[in-house]
């Protein structure tokens, strides 16, 4: 375990799952009350997904990626219906998990919206998930890859960080005049959870990393961050290319690379292959 709390943690869901804990009335309240919030939020009359500007939520991600939602947002791909269930998991993860700390006894602040002031004059906007130990931290709910791999410690997070959460949390913490903290990671798969320290996160040089972003994004030039890469089968090179994994969830893939084809892997022997990004002709078997 990297964090104390955990500890607690773990002891109230044993003893719930053993019939020994209770949740105070004001508790269930409070986190009924957020979910409410959560799908007012989401659900809203007249909520609009439309507008560009930076967030703390987007200043992580790449450059290429905000300059589409900048200037050619209408060529993205549609979201699935899926998307508004997704927000919302994330949500309900966030309000109980909060609840679960209140009952076993973890003292933490609540979140608060924070400004991030840049030495050129920008503010970008936001508001963190909880503060412990005097440590800003986020709440995030993954599926059971992403809390397997990319989760499994600092360094693999920002290795693979396309969602840009490793800026984001060094935003809070830089506009809040807080620690670094980490992250707390629940599986949406089994409801695993465990807490993942930002120990290595250079304040400095995250913050550098989002004025530069800044600056891309006000220069207003389009050039991708990622090329392709070539396309392995048992350690040998196909002579394929394929998409960088840096650009496998954007919107903008298809548009941003008009001989891209998604389609299932040539190479491979399973009954049913997995689908393949490919970027120009495709040289088959």
């Amino acid at each position: 375990m990297n964090h104390p709390a955990e500890l607690a943690l773990h002891q109230y869901m044993t003893d719930a799952v053993n019939g020994k804990s209770t949740m105070a009335e004001d508790t269930i309240n409070q986190v009924a009350l957020d979910v409410a919030d959560a799908l007012s939020r989401q659900f809203g009359k007249g909520k609009s997904r439309d507008g560009f500007r930076l967030r703390m939520s987007n200043l992580g991600r790449p450059s290429c990626q905000l300059w589409y939602d900048k200037n050619k947002p209408e060529v993205a791909l549609p979201l699935p219906t899926t998307f508004m269930m997704n927000m919302m998991l994330g949500d309900i993860v966030e309000a109980v998990f909060k609840g679960l700390m209140k009952e076993a006894g973890v003292n933490y602040e609540d979140g608060e919206h924070v400004t991030l002031e840049l030495d050129d004059g920008t503010s970008i906007n936001g508001t963190y998930d909880i503060v412990v130990d005097g440590a800003v931290d986020d709440v995030k709910s993954a599926s059971n890859w992403s809390y397997t791999n990319k989760f499994e410690s600092y360094d693999t997070l920002a290795k693979g960080d396309s969602f840009g959460y490793v800026s984001q949390l060094a935003g809070y913490a830089k506009a809040s005049g807080k620690k670094v903290g980490g992250w707390w990671v629940v599986n949406k798969a089994n409801g695993a959870f465990k807490y993942v320290p930002a120990n290595n996160l250079d304040l400095d040089t995250e913050i550098a990393k989002i004025q530069k972003t800044v600056e891309t994004v006000d220069n207003n030039k389009f050039e991708r961050c990622f090329e392709p890469v070539p396309e392995t089968f048992r350690g040998k090179e196909t002579g394929n290319k394929v998409l960088n994994n840096g650009c496998k969830f954007c919107a903008y893939r298809f548009d941003c690379w008009d001989n891209l084809t998604e389609q299932p892997a040539v190479m491979s022997k399973a009954k049913v292959p997995p689908v393949t990004a490919y970027i120009g002709e495709v040289i088959e078997p």
